[in-house]
This record gives C-alpha cells, structure tokens and sequence, in this order.
C-alpha cells in the first residue's frame, strides 16, 4: 500500500460553528493499514527528525503486530505526553520529512500513529511506579517544557513540585492551544499521570512574587528548572493599537481557551467581533482566526505580509482555516488601526508588499509598494505577531544573565549562570513549537539527573 490513509475530519459547515477536535483520529484498522506503509528501515532516519528521538520504527512494527500498550511503552521512553505530541507537533518538518516513504510518496504518518498509540493507552490507563531517591527539584511552570522536565525525573525518582502561576496546569497547552485543536480532556489526561508518578503541582504561585529563587533552595530543593515560556506579546507600534477591539492573540487565545468564553453561560468578559482582521502568519494567527470564526464573526481575514509559500503556520492547519471560510491578505502589513469617535476599532488600513531579498531568516524580505495603501473594514482587530519571554525572572532574579531579547543564557546542559538553576522552553528562544519546548525539558532532566548520579 503507498496511499497514506486519510484522517477523518468534521464536516466543514459544522466545525467551524463549535469547538469539537475537528480531526478526528484512526481507527484502529487505520492505523494498521498506515503502521504497514513503514519500511522499517535499518538506519531510522525519522528518528533523527524527531527533537525527542522517539524509536520510530519500532513503535510502528509493535503497531503492525497489534500490541498497542508494546507501542505505546516505546514511545513514553522518550516522550511523556504522546497524546499532545501527536496532535500539535510539526511532524511533517520533523520526523515525517526524514521519512524514505516520502521521497516518492506520502511519509508515513507518524504523527497520527502517536496520537492513535496514545489514545489507545488512555482507555487502558495503566501507570507505573518508580523507586523514589529522596531528592527534591522545583519546576517552574507547567507548560510542555516544565511538565517534560518533571515527567522524565519523577521516573527517575525524584521528588518534582511544580509551581504554576495560573489557576489551571498546562501553559500553552490550556491557554494558547484551542479545544478543536488540542481537546484540554486530553491535557488533563497527561498531566493527571504525571501526578500519579509523585509529582505535585502548585497553582496560583508565582514564583518572583509569591517566592524567590533563594527561598525555594532553603525549603531543600537540591535543582530548579525555570520554564516560565514567553508570554509577553508583541506590538506593531502603529497608531491606535489602543483601541477598543484590539486584541494580542495571547489575551484572546487565554480567554476563549482557559476561560471557556465560547460557553453560553461563560463570566468572561470577551468582545464578539463580527468583522476581524488577524494579523500574523504562524500557528497562533491560525488559532486566533479559527477561534474568532467559532465565536459567530461573520468573515474573519488574516493579513500577512509575506506570501502564502512563506507562512510559518502548519500546512494542515492553513488547509483547515481555508476550508472553514478564513481569507487570507497576502503581502499586506497594517501601518495604522483606524477607530471611531468611541474608540472602537472601524477598520485597519493597509499597505501592499512586494518579495525582495532574501533576510536573516532566509526567507524573502517584504517591502512596501508605494502609493498602495488600502482599509479592511473590521470592528475587531487579533495581533499574532509573536511573543517574548515572560520578564518576572529578569526583573526579580537579578543574579540571572539574560540575552538582548530577555532570554534566559544557558550551556549545553540547559544550567544558567546560577550554580543547580536550569532553563528551558520559549523561557530562552522565545516562541517555538511544543515538542522543542519539550526536548529543552528533557535535556535539563537529564543533567540534573546526571549531577546526582
């Protein structure tokens, strides 16, 4: 067989009406029939893509031979959270690019395999002990990175307290990613076994306020990972990005996913724009404008200033935003947000760009066309324009050395400056995706690890 099975989603004209998972996963004939696509191949080059080096092939060959729970076991060597992994991971520029099936067909489809396995597991739900050695580590944060980071030491038998500073764990994982996208059950799944190997998780804490770095060591924790992500928006700097209507994706995201504004009976206070503009290309633009369409906008555009062959956002993920009824503007940048007498946004005025030079980033720089300004009409406008890391730390842990971009420095092992303070995660590259943020967890795991054995 070298056709890859398709996954089932929901209907179009449904799924972007509410926040069910619009895919929808394999069965388990699927999986069967898509788990035999695999060549196995003697040198794994899917194993090198993946940031985690999960065995590929040999999660697949358990897959083929029907013991799931076999699959799944290999796959939780190297990744605590397959569940989410096989949902929101890159894999087609990961693991799946590295796959020789890919050459002249479609890649296996190990993303979908992972999140199948997972799932599987999920229905059976067995947990292991591990032999505890005494040793207690602080995490803080509980996005991908933190929650990594204490999944591999709790199975070495440490003693892991995370500290959250929001009401619910999870990070990006609850806050940033949409239900139809990554269903918040699903998280909750991971993260309730992850406690039941030992781990404790503090919310409303947040560390640099409630407690310093200093007073965690004296309450004997022996190492600290600090995986406090990048919360802190970006702005345009263009007139009026004060308006009522204005919103960063991070404040959206957080209310629709965390506080559950598209229930009826949901308390948080949320603006139902009917005309939006997002402005960004990434994974969180197609999230804000996939979210702004379930929350009853009539159109919903997203203006980006490259072209379609240079947006960042997952392939599948603009297919799906262009499948339920999301425009696209491109090589279009806002230069201001226009507003009314009552200082609501009545529109964003526009110029068109043209492809140059290729930038620092190696893609193509976009210049603006003279004389080529233009206004959407919009009464709500979404900036995804990327994010920092949060600056608490930098701002209450003056021993910490910071980059320009207030990124925590690291070595190799993921230690900073401070003697037993590890970082990870967004918290030192800025935004990235959800398994890098992971492996940056595991690396840190593993040092610490290391210094105690």
């Amino acid at each position: 067989m070298s056709n890859r099975v398709k996954m089932r989603l929901l209907p179009q004209d449904e799924r972007n009406k509410n926040f069910e998972e619009v895919a929808c996963g394999y069965t388990e004939t699927e999986a069967l029939a898509e788990a035999n696509r695999c060549l196995n191949c003697v040198n794994m080059p899917c194993v090198s893509g993946c940031p985690v080096n999960i065995m590929i092939p040999h999660f697949i060959t358990k897959i083929k031979a029907r013991d799931f729970e076999g699959a799944y076991e290999i796959i939780k060597e190297s990744n605590n959270f397959p569940a989410i992994c096989g949902r929101v991971c890159p894999q087609e520029s990961q693991c799946e690019a590295k796959c020789i099936r890919g050459i002249k067909q479609e890649p296996v489809a190990i993303g979908r395999l992972e999140r199948f396995v997972a799932d599987h597991h999920q229905r059976t739900n067995e947990i292991k002990e591990f032999k505890k050695n005494g040793i207690k580590v602080a995490v803080i944060g509980s996005g991908p990175s933190g929650l990594s980071c204490a999944g591999e030491l709790a199975k070495a038998g440490f003693e892991v307290d995370i500290y959250e500073a929001l009401h619910k764990p999870g990070g990006v994982l609850v806050y940033g990613i949409p239900e139809f996208r990554l269903p918040k059950k699903i998280v909750e799944d991971e993260i309730e076994d992850l406690k039941q190997l030992g781990v404790r998780i503090m919310t409303n804490m947040v560390v640099g306020r409630v407690s310093t770095i200093n007073e965690l060591r004296d309450q004997g924790y022996k190492a600290i990972y600090i995986a406090t992500g990048a919360g802190l928006p970006k702005f345009m700097n263009i007139p009026n990005e004060n308006l009522n209507g204005v919103y960063t994706a991070n404040e959206y995201l957080t209310r629709v996913n965390l506080m559950k504004a598209y229930e009826d009976d949901a308390s948080t206070p949320i603006y139902h724009g009917k005309e939006v503009v997002v402005v960004g290309g990434g994974n969180v633009a197609m999230d804000a404008a996939r979210c702004a369409l379930r929350m009853k906008a009539n159109s919903v555009t997203v203006v980006y200033r490259r072209s379609s062959n240079e947006l960042p956002a997952r392939a599948e993920e603009v297919e799906h935003a262009k499948e339920e009824g999301i425009k696209f503007a491109f090589l279009s940048n806002p230069i201001a947000i226009i507003g009314n007498n009552d200082h609501q946004v009545k529109g964003i005025k526009c110029i068109k760009m043209k492809l140059s030079s290729p930038d620092e980033s190696g893609r193509q720089r976009p210049v603006e066309i003279l004389d080529s300004e233009f206004v959407i009409n919009c009464d709500m406008v979404i900036m995804a324009i990327g994010t920092t890391p949060n600056p608490l730390m930098k701002m209450t842990i003056t021993e910490l050395e910071f980059n320009k971009w207030g990124g925590m420095i690291i070595d190799e092992n993921g230690m900073t400056n401070m003697l037993g303070v590890y970082a990870g995660g967004d918290a030192v590259t800025g935004a990235a995706t959800v398994i890098k943020a992971m492996q940056a967890g595991k690396i840190a795991a593993n040092s610490i690890i290391a210094s105690f054995t």
